[in-house]
Parts: C-alpha cells; sequence; structure tokens
C-alpha cells in the first residue's frame, strides 16, 4: 500500500475527472493523499475532496509565489479553514527565490505565519523550496518549526544532510526517475529510509514512464519502484516504509 503525500488533483484537467483519478489510484495500491492546497481556492476544494472520500486528507496554505497577495483577511479564511478535521498540515509554504514573483522579505514574512500557525495547531508543514536552501532551513530551525517536510526535494545531498539532521524529511517525485537526474538519485541513496515519504505533485512531473501525459496519484507507484531500485531493497519494503512515515509524520 502506497500514499501519495503531496498531489493536486484539484487541478485542472484532473478536476475534471476526480473519481476517476481516485479509482485509478486505489487499483495501483494508494490507499491514502494527501490534496495540498496553494490558495484559498485551491485549499478549499481540496477539504471538499477530503470530505467526500475516505482516506484523502487537505493542507492549507499559500503557495510562497503567491505571497504577495495574502491580506490579512485572507489569513483568517486561511486560518479558519486550516481546524477543519480533515486537514492534516500546514503548506505548501516556503521560499521560491527562482523567479522571485513575489519579493523575498514578503515570502519569508508568510513562511513565518505558516510555521507559527502550524506550531498552533499542532500540524506539520509542507514545504516548498526552490534557489533558497540555507535561507529556509535557518527559518525554519529558528521559529520552532518542529515538524515539516521539504516537499519535491530537488537539492544537493549535502543540504539533504542538513535537513536530515534537523530532524525534517524529505518527499521524493518522479524526478527521481529521470536520466539526467543522477545527483538526486544519489539523494534518495543516500537518504535514511525513516527520513523518507514519496509523492507526485501532480497533474505535475510525470515519472520517466508517462512523460507527456498528466500526472496522477496512480502514477507514485514509479516513484516507490525507483527508489526500490536505488536503494537495491524489496519493493514492499519503501512501501512499508514510506506508507508508515506518512501516516505518522500527517497524524494519519
Amino acid at each position: 500500500m502506497l500514499i501519495d503525500t503531496h498531489c493536486h488533483i484539484q487541478f485542472k484537467p484532473l478536476s475534471n475527472d476526480i473519481e476517476g483519478v481516485i479509482n485509478r489510484a486505489k487499483k495501483e495500491g494508494v490507499k491514502k493523499m494527501i490534496v495540498v492546497g496553494c490558495d484559498i481556492k485551491s485549499t478549499q476544494e481540496a477539504i471538499e475532496i477530503a470530505k467526500n472520500h475516505e482516506g484523502i486528507f487537505a493542507s492549507v496554505g499559500l503557495h510562497p509565489q503567491d505571497a504577495r497577495k495574502l491580506t490579512g483577511e485572507m489569513w483568517q479564511i486561511l486560518k479558519k479553514l486550516a481546524s477543519h478535521e480533515k486537514v492534516v498540515a500546514i503548506g505548501e509554504t516556503g521560499l521560491d527565490y527562482f523567479k522571485e514573483y513575489s519579493p523575498k522579505n514578503v515570502q519569508i514574512n508568510v513562511l513565518k505565519q505558516h510555521i507559527a500557525l502550524s506550531n498552533e495547531l499542532n500540524k506539520p508543514l509542507i514545504i516548498h523550496n526552490r534557489d533558497a536552501d540555507e535561507e529556509c532551513l535557518e527559518i525554519l530551525r529558528e521559529n520552532g518549526a518542529s515538524n515539516a517536510v521539504f516537499h519535491c526535494f530537488g537539492s544537493d545531498a549535502i543540504f539533504a544532510r542538513k535537513v536530515w539532521m534537523a530532524g525534517y524529511m524529505t518527499s521524493f517525485t518522479g524526478i527521481i526517475t529521470y536520466p539526467k537526474a543522477h545527483n538526486l538519485r544519489s539523494v534518495v541513496e543516500e537518504c535514511p529510509l525513516d527520513a523518507m515519504m514519496i509523492e507526485t505533485d501532480c497533474p505535475y512531473l510525470s515519472p520517466q514512464k508517462f512523460r507527456g501525459k498528466t500526472n496522477e496519484p496512480s502514477y507514485i507507484l514509479e516513484v516507490a519502484l525507483e527508489i526500490a531500485r536505488i536503494k537495491n531493497v524489496p519493493f514492499s519494503e519503501i512501501a512499508e516504509i514510506t506508507t508508515k512515515n506518512a501516516e505518522e509524520f500527517f497524524g494519519i
């Protein structure tokens, strides 16, 4: 059994066939999934899906690229949504300095708000980190983030070791199946089994086997199979440990 710890099935085109997406995932052994919010609308949609399906949960957050859009009223709405019983995490939040759609100082302040909410509600953080490794980790530490996952991990092994040393999780996507992703596969090889989760980040980042197609939770199988190959352990062991890690991390 597998858990897709980060998916956006509320996004098009997957939202056009929610039931089909969920049923295909179940057939591949995906027993649970976390539908991740990036703003008020996508968060509300994630909660609605979670309310109507057993084994599906939601997260509440504002993507760092949109941090500049946050108002006091929006934050109050997000805080209220975060208290819903099917919401198991805060995020995705973090820092994205790749194109800097929002000013760095604004992203930092919004990240700190998410950390405070995470601590207040005792719900873990889902961290989006792009081109901001050291600063992102430093802010988490300085603001007392006790439980966080660096989703869609894409940094090098040197930074990964710092993440693990801080007690945070790393989550891997279909990127690890891409022919040129040698450095990321070396991170997977080194990653402690108890610091690892898997995700699709669908509808983006389809595994190599499905490149050119819309990604969906059923494809999480490819990620687990690749990790088993990289670490030279049975697939059943990877399925068991990543499921256990996700259940403990999200309290599901």
